[in-house]
């Protein structure tokens, strides 16, 4: 059943503003994606009340995504950007295109029993193909490679990793993943830091600003129009909704929020689901070639089994992009490039004479159990957020699942709206402390 908003309208404001509290407005941050892209010539602002069938709050992957189904299926769509296209999360991240959802399927059959565990991994399949398809179906140039390495940074882990590659192959059917032991994982990454792992040459990674971009592209060659830099100051829902912006406003029948970590205060009951998390990636200065392969050989990518995950790749020309070291406050560290240096040193020490060129932040969504957040809110109003990492696929997915609905086939869009998403405890203002007071325990059990 979708859930009733009692409120008449949903307003943006929150204390903390995370859409201005650590960025330039309009700009992109200093990061090597951006800086390794071609600059994507900007869309207007919004300046006048328009009309049409679907607006679309958000261009990442998301939103992009959706207008770009919907669009294909002949409906009138306009997508609002406070930023830029590809700003948020979808500009910023370490770019994995993982298998299956947040969750591994021994927790799915666990939580939601076999049946609804087979729909999600099939769910998550169709996300990795879906990402594929576009990219060459819309001749994106997004440097896409095949292959992540899920690695063990305890021995205890390793006979779990082992048998789970053996379960994703019996109750899967999925061929793609194999067990490696200590030595083979150690002659892949160039590190003592890890003792086995799992290597899924059906996942990959990509450049995901280039991505996003090569969404927006392919929307507006649909039809979908595009307004940066407008942000959407609340929604008042009636059967054609008012999406009330800065200088104009959109009515639409229908309205997708796809903000993730920077919705704020716009829609309040998805707020308690759905927590912003920063996250950092640092980039090196280019590595000679033989150095770069010697340090990951088979350009895969790698994240490991910390619950604050590191994750790491090289890039086309090859840098190392490094991530990790979350924090839980809103601000973003001074200096990032110092803060996420000792943990990147940590698993490649003999890197300690290599400059870091770039350093930034991004903020995340994520849930109490790490599963994307689906609802209808009011009629015709979606949301769809809570990625929690997993975001390249899965919501490059949930877009067209929403598109879907909106076309009227509600099913596979029901299937996750079906999973239950806790609220986050502590209410408004003790949310944010509690979940930095559990992370940092779980850092703690990484760390001892």
């Amino acid at each position: 059943m979708s859930a009733i908003i009692q409120s008449q309208h949903f307003t943006a404001g929150s204390a903390l503003d995370l859409l201005t509290a650590n960025d330039q407005p309009g700009a992109y941050p200093d990061s090597y994606y951006a800086a390794s892209v071609k600059p994507m010539e900007a869309f207007a602002p919004l300046h006048e009340d328009m009309a049409c069938d679907v607006c679309v709050i958000g261009a990442g992957y998301t939103g992009l995504s959706a207008a770009l189904y919907l669009a294909g299926q002949g409906f009138d769509v306009i997508v609002l950007e406070a930023h830029r296209v590809g700003w948020g999360a979808s500009g910023r991240n370490g770019g994995q295109l993982g298998s299956g959802q947040r969750l591994d399927q021994t927790d799915l059959e666990h939580q939601f029993g076999e049946k609804t565990a087979h729909q999600l991994w099939e769910l998550g399949r169709e996300a990795k193909s879906l990402v594929r398809d576009l990219i060459a179906r819309h001749n994106m140039n997004c440097d896409y490679k095949p292959g992540i390495l899920y690695a063990d940074h305890r021995k205890r882990l390793v006979a779990g990793s082992q048998a789970y590659v053996e379960k994703l192959q019996r109750d899967y059917g999925y061929g793609q993943v194999r067990f490696l032991d200590q030595k083979e994982l150690r002659e892949t990454v160039a590190t003592k830091a890890y003792f086995g792992g799992a290597l899924d040459t059906g996942a990959g990674h990509l450049h995901p600003l280039k991505f996003a971009q090569g969404l927006a592209s392919a929307a507006v060659q649909a039809g979908a129009r595009i307004y940066e830099q407008t942000r959407v100051q609340k929604v008042e829902p009636s059967g054609t909704s008012r999406v009330v912006c800065e200088r104009a406003a959109v009515s639409a029948p229908h309205v997708l929020l796809a903000c993730n970590g920077y919705l704020g205060d716009l829609e309040r009951s998805v707020s308690r689901h759905v927590m912003p998390l920063n996250n950092y990636i640092i980039a090196t200065e280019p590595l000679a070639a033989d150095r770069a392969q010697a340090l990951i050989r088979k350009n895969i990518a790698v994240a490991d089994s910390r619950n604050v995950v590191n994750y790491f790749r090289l890039s086309r020309d090859n840098r190392l992009l490094f991530g990790g070291g979350e924090s839980y406050g809103y601000k973003f560290p001074k200096d990032i490039k110092t803060f996420i240096r000792p943990h990147m040193l940590s698993v490649f020490p003999q890197l300690s004479d290599v400059a870091i060129d770039y350093g930034w932040g991004g903020t995340l969504g994520i849930t109490m159990n790490r599963m994307p957040h689906l609802r209808r809110l009011e009629q015709g109003i979606l949301t769809a957020s809570g990625y929690s990492g997993h975001g390249v696929g899965m919501a490059t997915l949930c877009g067209k699942l929403a598109g879907e609905l909106i076309c009227g086939t509600a099913a596979r869009f029901d299937i996750m709206a079906s999973i239950p998403t806790p609220e986050f405890p502590g209410g408004p203002r003790w949310r944010q402390p509690l979940l930095a007071l559990g992370m940092w325990y779980y850092a703690l059990r990484d760390r001892f």
